[in-house]
């Protein structure tokens, strides 16, 4: 089929592709605070991510927003999408990844399990390195119990909520996410 066959113009509905990572070590997950001179969501939680670039699938986006960002590397999985309907013409195309690095930091010799003893969906191997600085912001391992009383990013409670209850063998998610009339944002799963 030639690129002209793909029916892509400028009259069609058109997703801007980028991808969210929300990485669990034991019972803490990996959230930046945005940093307090950001345009959009400065100084709230938010999972790693960022832009797919031209040429990239969205699993190499998401390890090299991932290592760029916060200089770790692990095993990432797709939980789900969500299309988000930010304006008449174009949207987001968000994917988003989960993936878990052990507490100590080495690579499980089993590959399967966590120090915990929970096994990630695909059982594949967890693999982790030190944190770095980001440009971003602050990189922040915050526990679970925390997360209601930190200020996060609109959709990330939603979503951060149903990626931590999912369970091995679960299908990725699809959600849609949308502004009602009073500018609220609202996360619909399918």
């Amino acid at each position: 089929m030639p690129r002209s066959d793909q029916g892509v113009t400028r009259e069609r509905y058109m997703l801007i592709p980028r991808v969210l990572i929300f990485l669990r070590r034991g019972e803490s997950v990996l959230l930046i605070k945005g940093a307090p001179t950001k345009r959009l969501w400065a100084n709230k939680y938010n999972g790693i991510g960022g832009h797919v670039e031209r040429g990239e699938d969205v699993l190499a986006a998401a390890r090299r927003e991932l290592d760029e960002e916060t200089g770790l590397r692990a095993d990432l999985w797709l939980a789900g999408t969500v299309t988000v309907d930010a304006s008449p013409d174009i949207g987001v195309g968000l994917y988003v990844f989960t993936g878990q690095i052990e507490e100590s930091g080495r690579t499980d010799p089993l590959g399967r399990t966590d120090p915990l003893g929970r096994t990630d969906p695909l059982g594949r191997t967890y693999v982790s390195a030190q944190l770095r600085p980001s440009a971003e912001g602050t990189l922040e391992w915050l526990p679970l119990s925390e997360l209601a009383s930190r200020p996060l990013v609109e959709d990330v409670a939603a979503l951060l909520d149903r990626v931590l209850r999912m369970k091995a063998g679960d299908p990725p998610f699809a959600a849609r996410s949308f502004y009602d009339d009073d500018e609220k944002l609202k996360v619909v799963f399918a």
